[in-house]
């Protein structure tokens, strides 16, 4: 994008009798500003329709409507009336706030969510910035939120909202753990922390999907879920406030347009968390019949390599047809994770809050091991017990996973031979897929450790 930018300039350039390189960085910046302002509608828009499904589906599991006199029968604008409403609400600031942390912490938690987007898929070759690690960067980033709650809490001048604060960063900090447990079970299956490989990994019909690749992965989906709910302080897991206070924890003294940042934030993260989810184990944009794959080319449009719809490995160029496949993909995603999204709220509307020691005693008394056992588990069925599962029982098409090796260092054979041919270095534009990478053995050593024969 940011050399068709270049492109325009140069071309606009020319007129005055200028010249913008191909590399420019005015083009960067155009493409990085057209990436912001499409993810920014995501979040945004994202949390008016989530805050709107949030009060009808409270009001169906309660028995009662929910929204019905803004917007016609249903409430459609009854949350766009509320965002008027804080945008004009007076900004009020405590006496005893710290005045500089207090009104930076809201952003500091919208930054945190909003900045996992930038390496999310929304389908083949749409990302934002496509990064080798995206799988721990999302949930590195994710992490940082917990800062924006520190400070809220710290820098109110409140007692209760101290106590909320601190409450959150313990609950967010300990689940960090068996998160990462859990997303390393499908970055070990395909061999890569690419989140775009992950997905093409995934390609063809939903029994290519990696939740049913073992027993193990799909057990260790339900955990991973469980600790994305406390990841982004949801009920059951909603510490911020507890029974015996009535205040709203760490947000208590903020009001008008700061308020609805943590907000914003907290639907930012639900949809991200179920975004990756989507990408690890439900096939991220592919759908659960490959329509895009088996559809021919249209007479006078340009299909792929293979005469299909959907863009393939090795492409760069722009087709028409190819974009019509990733829009598809992009609805693909964004629907597994508004189910992901709706699943949460059903979850906060059904179980009561959990107390501080409870929710503790869940992630570390529950969660870390079934995470540990589930991840030995999926390395144990991946290694010793290659039994068919529903995955190896109808695939589309050949392939193994676990393939692709990306930076790892390769030790010389025990004859002292050179070491084996390393795969072409994975390019941001377009990764290699897994099948296409040659399945031999090769001896993987760390840094300084000599090679075994």
């Amino acid at each position: 994008m940011a050399q068709f930018f270049n492109e325009i300039l140069n071309w606009l350039a020319g007129i005055v009798g200028l010249h913008v390189g191909a590399d420019s960085w005015l083009g960067y910046i155009a493409a990085a500003g057209v990436h912001i302002g499409l993810l920014i509608q995501v979040v945004a828009v994202g949390a008016l329709i989530f805050i709107w499904m949030e009060r009808k589906i409270a009001g169906r599991i309660q028995d009662r409507l929910g929204p019905t006199r803004v917007g016609g029968k249903f409430g459609w604008l009854q949350t766009l009336a509320d965002g008027v409403k804080l945008v004009a609400k007076e900004d009020v600031t405590p006496k005893d706030a710290d005045r500089l942390l207090f009104k930076l912490a809201p952003y500091v938690s919208f930054a945190a969510s909003f900045t996992g987007y930038m390496a999310l898929p929304f389908a083949f070759g749409w990302a934002a910035q496509e990064v080798n690690v995206a799988v721990f960067f999302i949930v590195a980033v994710l992490g940082l939120e917990v800062f924006g709650v520190i400070l809220a809490g710290y820098a109110s001048g409140s007692k209760w909202s101290l106590f909320g604060g601190m409450r959150e960063a313990a609950q967010v900090v300990s689940y960090e753990v068996p998160i990462g447990l859990c997303i390393v079970v499908p970055v070990l299956i395909v061999g890569s922390m690419n989140l775009v490989t992950i997905g093409e990994a995934q390609a063809g019909l939903f029994t290519n999907w990696l939740i049913l690749h073992d027993p193990f992965t799909f057990l260790i989906f339900w955990v991973y879920f469980t600790c994305a709910i406390a990841s982004v302080n949801r009920a059951p897991f909603d510490l911020a406030e507890a029974e015996s206070e009535l205040v709203a924890g760490f947000h208590t003294e903020y009001s008008g347009l700061r308020w609805s940042f943590f907000f914003m934030a907290e639907y930012g993260s639900m949809f991200l968390v179920s975004g990756l989810a989507a990408v690890l184990f439900f096939g991220g944009w592919n759908g659960p019949i490959p329509i895009f794959h088996m559809l021919p080319a249209v007479p006078g449009l340009e299909g792929g390599p293979s005469g299909h719809w959907a863009y393939e490995q090795g492409e760069t160029g722009w087709r028409i047809l190819g974009f019509l496949a990733n829009v598809g993909g992009v609805h693909n995603l964004i629907l597994k994770s508004a189910i992901g999204v709706t699943v949460m709220m059903w979850i906060r509307w059904t179980l009561p809050r959990l107390r501080i020691d409870q929710v503790m005693t869940v992630c570390l008394k529950y969660c870390v091991p079934l995470a540990a056992i589930f991840f030995i588990g999926a390395v144990v069925w991946k290694l010793a017990f290659p039994f068919p599962f529903i995955n190896d029982i109808a695939p589309l098409h050949g392939r193994r996973l676990a393939n692709v090796r990306e930076g790892w260092v390769l030790a010389p054979n025990a004859v002292g031979e050179a070491p084996a041919a390393i795969p072409a270095p994975v390019t941001p534009e377009r990764p290699p897929h897994p099948a296409s990478v040659q399945d031999e053995p090769v001896a993987i050593i760390s840094a300084g450790q000599e090679a075994q024969p």
